[in-house]
């Protein structure tokens, strides 16, 4: 039976202002569940998607666009927060965001304190890492509970949530027969089902609509149709596929030819390389038929046989082509309504995934394939499409969307506001996009900039914790200009010394941003308790983690160091700025403090250590003046 939000919406008391004007823009957030760049509006030459390169055509592409960490449930939870993984503390596919921070601020919940209606279907956050109401004050009215799906006459839902193929159904049911006749019910069913036969990939001659992702979007043109718009609305939108299995019609598997498509042309690990980096594909391993067989090479990386690697590349195209076709769906049924030209839709993939490079499958990495995403805006209100190729991450999509709806950008939000891309093709551009993966009891911080990837590895502590130059358990360097496939760690390369320099800087220069604010202000406060000087903790926090790298400081030393060119650099300012001195009264000043930093750093270390301390400030201050 046909509903309508409006009449949801007196159902669970929410007030509606009738003949209210729309005059914010409404937004259509689509997520697309393990989707990398493979597509045309990217330079994909192989990827047939003709709906969302027509979008990209219209919008702005970021192609230098980048995950969080690569892995659903910390992802998301990134992007629908606008705070780093560091700080939600979802780091795993089991901590509920809210059990960390309950009063954690999300893009719809923020968007329906502005008077928008926030819907949402489909995986928008991952479900095990919200509540069993995918996050209750994220919307307006109940989400779409996947029960109230459609199918078409002669379906059931996807077995497993993924399958119609009918060979591989009987194959289901029989397991499940047989789970039944030993005494396994409920949920314990389909994981006695999962842990015998899971395929990889599938295709049936079942319509669109028979798999998940079609009844998604034959809901989500129902909602269009049913909108009431007097009210803006925010309709997030989640699509399951192309994540594992691969698993779509046979007529998007017919649209590529097995034959011409290319594995993966390096396959190993790197020259130089950092063990820890890499991983041995436990996911793609846990889809298992009995023709499929698994094992790992002499690096300890998963090896399978040509014909498997081009029938799984093939299945992720395939699985993608069907995505696109049902978003070519809802876009040709919100161009019927009469708020299409007042409605921005954005396009993203949770995560980059592993086709073989490195020999790797799935995503749970730092490497290339695995943290860059896409990323793509259509504003209607903007006639000219763009292309942004300087690095952004997904932390920077909560503030753009206040922005392009003309809300205040809360303040607390990591990312920055791309609106500017968007409107005018340029914009602030960052540095860098920062990307994150856990592995043991270590966490690995990768920096993409326009042309490399530094990656540093951290024993035992978070971004938000103290680092110093002994936390460090390794380092990676990539050139992308020279060396796409990051075939070469080039960290230990002498002629990228100067470059590793530069990265342990700003890699150390961004830590020290992520810490703690009761730390830092219980470190630079002295005993007076004076207000601390934000230009003497910056650039003091600054120069000593230059010199603790380049010393090879313990973190006792450093903070000495720290504390005491706080001080001088605090003193300068106070007695300098805002008091109409000459240049001769001011260098008094400077040679006085000068001393008295030298008398407090000789009680501290060897007149050795002294003058290295005092040559590299002095370096460092110079390189800073002159930015």
């Amino acid at each position: 039976m046909k509903y309508s939000i409006r009449v949801l919406l007196v159902c669970f008391s929410f007030q509606l202002v009738v003949g209210q004007t729309n005059d914010k823009p409404n937004i259509i957030f689509i997520a697309i569940d393990d989707l990398k760049p493979t597509l045309g509006a990217y330079g994909d030459e192989i990827a047939i998607t003709p709906n969302i390169d027509a979008i990209a055509k219209k919008g702005t592409i970021f192609l230098n666009n980048h995950t969080q960490q690569a892995i659903c449930g910390p992802s998301r939870a990134s992007i629908m927060t606008g705070k780093r993984p560091d700080f939600t503390q979802v780091w795993d596919l089991k901590t509920k965001m809210r059990d960390k921070n309950p009063d954690i601020l999300t893009i719809p919940q923020f968007f329906k304190e502005h008077n928008y209606e926030t819907i949402g279907l489909g995986k928008i956050y991952d479900p095990r890492c919200v509540d069993i109401l995918k996050d209750k004050p994220s919307w307006s009215i109940p989400f779409i509970n996947e029960r109230e799906f459609k199918y078409p006459e002669g379906y059931k839902a996807p077995a497993l949530g993924f399958y119609q193929n009918k060979d591989i159904l009987k194959k289901i049911y029989a397991l499940r027969n047989e789970a039944i006749q030993k005494g396994i019910y409920g949920n314990d069913i389909n994981k006695y089902i999962r842990e015998r036969y899971k395929p990889p990939y599938e295709s049936s001659d079942a319509p669109d609509g028979a798999y998940v992702d079609g009844a998604i979007a034959r809901k989500s043109i129902e909602l269009l149709n049913d909108l009431d718009s007097s009210k803006p609305f925010f309709l997030a939108i989640g699509f399951k596929r192309p994540h594992l299995p691969f698993t779509a019609p046979q007529k998007y598997w017919d649209l590529y030819k097995e034959t011409s498509l290319n594995k993966a042309s390096y396959q190993r690990k790197s020259t130089n390389p950092v063990d820890i980096a890499y991983h041995n594909s436990g996911e793609m391993q846990s889809y298992k038929t009995p023709n499929i067989t698994y094992e790992l090479n002499q690096e300890r990386l998963l090896k399978l046989d040509d014909a498997l690697q081009k029938k799984l590349i093939h299945g992720y195209y395939a699985a993608t082509s069907y995505i696109d076709a049902q978003i070519g769906k809802i876009m040709a049924s919100l161009k019927e309504k009469e708020f299409a030209n007042n409605t921005i839709i954005v396009i993203w993939g949770d995560h980059g995934w592993h086709l073989g490079d490195h020999s790797l499958w799935n995503k749970h990495s730092n490497f290339e394939q695995a943290t860059r995403s896409p990323l793509i805006i259509y504003d209607p209100r903007v006639k000219l499409p763009f292309k942004v190729t300087s690095p952004t991450e997904f932390v920077d999509v909560f503030p753009t969307l206040c922005d392009m709806a003309n809300l205040k950008i809360p303040e607390h939000l990591d990312g920055l506001s791309l609106n500017s891309h968007i409107n005018t093709g340029q914009g602030i551009s960052k540095p860098y996009a920062v990307s994150q993966y856990p592995r043991q009891n270590k966490m690995g911080y990768s920096f993409r900039t326009d042309q490399y990837r530094y990656t540093v590895w951290i024993n035992d502590k978070k971004s938000t914790d103290p680092i110093y130059f002994e936390d460090i358990h390794a380092e990676e360097l990539y050139d992308y200009r020279i060396d796409p496939e990051e075939r070469n760690n080039k960290i230990d390369t002498k002629n990228y010394e100067n470059l590793k320099n530069r990265f342990q800087i700003l890699a150390a220069k961004f830590f020290s941003s992520q810490l703690k604010k009761e730390s830092i202000i219980s470190d630079l406060r002295d005993e007076t308790q004076k207000p601390v000087n934000k230009y003497a903790k910056n650039r003091a926090n600054v120069i000593s983690n230059y010199i603790a790298l380049k010393m090879n400081l313990n973190e006792a030393n450093k903070q000495n160091i720290n504390t005491i060119l706080y001080e001088k650099y605090a003193s300068n300012a106070e007695k300098t700025r805002g008091k109409n001195l000459s240049q001769d009264e001011k260098k008094i000043i400077y040679k006085a403090a000068f001393a008295e930093t030298k008398a407090k750093l000789s009680n501290k270390f060897d007149s050795d250590k002294v003058s290295q301390i005092i040559k590299l400030e002095r370096f460092k201050q110079q390189d800073l003046n002159k930015k």
